[in-house]
């Protein structure tokens, strides 16, 4: 999943960068001009903007995107808190709505909640064939043997198993899993598809990742099933 995250405060732009980045790709600037620069060149899955800031504030940058018929999700950061300013940014197009100080486990299922809706998922459980991933407590199992994965390994898998048995381009999984300070051109993604095989295909006599020679890869299996929506543990971490 890759998200755009505009802020202004460095101390906390760069402080839930760092977090988000564990889980997923991630990229940052300060000012609203930026982000509208890299909503130019890059798609993204989640836009997180904060309301209050310099050159093009969160809002007139909602505008601009809704205005040109982009569609992704917008979470709105801001230390207003009245009916009014929340009310003013939903209208504008924004999909969702955080107060500072808020917190962070928060933020991570908002963000878990408007990706099950753009994928049609209603649950944080996803499922092709024997596989198994939970995106709310990141894990992996199949055939009920947990499989332990890095954080490339798991954003490259959690948006193949998003796409089951379609072809994913190399293309496709570096712009979702890697940044835009990502140059590309290596073969990075192969080496990656790599690591996964040994984790998801040795051993089981049935192979779910494929290869398509020239073009890129498949994850082949059944299509993820509805289960019941499942819910954790809050954390205390706040963000203002």
């Amino acid at each position: 999943m890759k998200i755009l995250y505009a802020e202004d405060q460095k101390d906390l732009r760069d402080l839930l960068t760092k977090r988000l980045r564990k889980d997923y790709s991630v990229d940052t600037c300060e000012n609203g001009e930026e982000a509208l620069d890299y909503l130019t060149v890059y798609t993204y899955d989640l836009v997180i903007l904060d309301i209050l800031m310099p050159k093009m504030d969160g809002i007139s940058l909602l505008k601009w995107m809704r205005q040109r018929g982009i569609a992704t999700p917008v979470i709105l950061l801001t230390a207003k808190s009245g009916v009014e300013d929340r009310v003013n940014g939903l209208d504008c197009g924004a999909d969702d709505y955080l107060v500072k100080p808020f917190s962070y486990e928060e933020l991570l299922a908002r963000i878990r909640v408007h990706t099950r809706r753009k994928s049609s998922h209603l649950t944080s459980r996803l499922e092709v064939g024997d596989l198994v991933m939970d995106t709310a407590s990141h894990t992996v199992t199949r055939a009920g043997t947990p499989i332990h994965l890095t954080s490339k390994e798991y954003r490259i898998l959690e948006y193949m198993m998003y796409h089951p048995n379609l072809l994913l381009t190399r293309a496709q999984l570096e712009e979702r899993v890697w940044d835009s300070s990502f140059e590309g051109g290596s073969n990075i993604v192969d080496v990656y598809i790599r690591y996964l095989r040994k984790k998801i295909d040795d051993g089981f006599d049935v192979k779910m990742i494929r290869t398509v020679r020239g073009m890129g890869y498949r994850l082949e299996g059944e299509k993820p099933r509805p289960h019941s929506p499942k819910t954790g543990g809050e954390h205390a971490d706040s963000f203002h």
